[in-house]
């Protein structure tokens, strides 16, 4: 079974970094798989923030994070980053890691939920 256990929330003050990881069992980074960053703000959809695939070689973010959000992997530990920088009240929010077989990436728009399949439980992120 595919796994995927996210870590590194927390509570920042506006302008800082926060360094989420996400773990994954079941399935090998390496081999191709799409993994990506979603985020859920209460009273809100769930938006993708950034994805990663090809073994790391191709990475796409939405435009709202584009700048001060890196998605990276670490194919020794399969495990999957998402560095967050120059943090905003506005990136307040749970975050999850999910993956999929495939992924489609389109410039300035984040991953899309309906095309992942598999999702972690989520960590919080606050910004005050």
């Amino acid at each position: 079974d595919v796994q995927l256990v996210e870590s590194g929330g927390g509570s920042v003050q506006t302008g800082g970094s926060l360094r989420l990881s996400c773990e994954a069992s079941g399935y090998r980074h390496s081999s191709g798989v799409c993994a990506g960053w979603f985020r859920q703000a209460p009273g809100k959809g769930r938006e993708g923030v950034a994805s990663i695939r090809d073994g790391g070689a191709t990475t796409n973010y939405a435009s709202s994070v584009r700048g001060r959000f890196i998605i990276s992997q670490d194919n020794a530990k399969n495990t999957v980053y998402l560095q967050m920088n120059d943090l905003k009240p506005e990136d307040t929010a749970m975050y999850y890691c999910a993956a999929a077989l495939a992924c489609s990436v389109v410039a300035g728009r984040g991953p899309m939920v309906a095309e992942f399949g598999y999702w972690g439980q989520g960590t919080q992120v606050t910004v005050s």
